[in-house]
């Protein structure tokens, strides 16, 4: 005979299974992350040891100031790319998105629907297709080696369209009335009522977009040539060879550049998290 477990007992035993389910997968995810962390402090010869073992015996700072004291890899300098380039697309992408999306959600006029399903189309064709056809228009415009080329193109995605226009659309009608009865006009109303609204979905996108800008390695690889132009992930690829296979020092690289990612996220989960749940509610 197979015991029953008494009613009251059934949801704390989901609970714990649950409970052991999240721990299990957050030592997953998080296990690199502390692997990264872990050897970026060890020795060189201990870096390269067959023997696994996850912290250090000797912790140093050897990794670090060894990439922040080279001349020949301006790390520095790639993290000020990166953030001028992440901030300045990321405020582009915003802008557009949020202007395309109002009016695509709330605006009526001729061929809406057609346009929607032309962005939405976009979305499916992979990212490396366009790589040649982009990397030509760039070469035309003169802007190889620059920071328009990494700004602008791509600014204009379908992704931020999309989600913002479904929170556009999740919002009720009776507002705009009523803003309207009050004398408000067309862009009063998005201004002072449609945007304040939309402002978990649009602190969402705003770190997705700089996550997106400062992870990016494959387009800079392909119009960044000088070393001082880099941003830091194309940036790391030089240090790699620059150093061979010294794995605390690119572990160091890689811990200078996840820094400002997981403090961004740490700082604006909850915007994350609200905007993510509430979008996508009416299409």
């Amino acid at each position: 005979m197979t015991a029953v477990l008494p009613p009251r007992r059934r949801p704390r035993m989901r609970r714990i299974g649950l409970w052991i389910l999240l721990i299990g997968l957050t030592c997953v995810f998080a296990l690199p992350l502390l692997y990264m962390l872990a050897t970026a402090f060890k020795t060189p010869a201990e870096s390269v040891s067959p023997d696994f073992r996850l912290w250090p015996q000797e912790p140093t700072l050897g990794a670090f100031r060894q990439i922040l004291g080279d001349d020949s890899v301006p790390v520095l300098r790639w993290v000020g790319n990166s953030l001028l380039v992440a901030l300045a697309h990321c405020a582009l992408t915003v802008v557009l998105a949020v202007l395309a999306a109002y009016a695509l959600a709330r605006m009526e006029f001729r061929g809406r629907r057609l346009m929607m399903g032309v962005i939405l189309a976009t979305m499916f064709v992979p990212a490396v297709v366009m790589l040649i056809p982009h990397f030509l228009i760039v070469n035309s415009l003169g802007w190889l080696n620059s920071y328009a080329a990494l700004i602008i193109p791509g600014a204009a995605g379908a992704f931020g369209v999309f989600f913002l226009r479904q929170f556009f659309a999740a919002i009720p009608r009776e507002l705009e009335e009523a803003a309207v009865v009050d004398g408000c006009t067309q862009w009063s109303t998005f201004a002072r009522i449609m945007l304040p609204l939309a402002r978990p979905a649009v602190a969402t996108l705003v770190v997705l977009s700089f996550l997106a800008s400062w992870n990016d390695y494959l387009w800079p690889v392909f119009v960044l040539f000088s070393s001082d132009m880099q941003t830091l992930p194309s940036g790391l690829r030089l240090l790699q060879a620059e150093n061979s296979t010294r794995y605390d020092v690119m572990m160091a690289g890689a811990v200078i550049a996840s820094a400002p990612v997981l403090a961004l996220y740490v700082v604006a989960q909850r915007w994350i998290i609200e905007g993510v749940s509430t979008s996508g509610i009416k299409g």
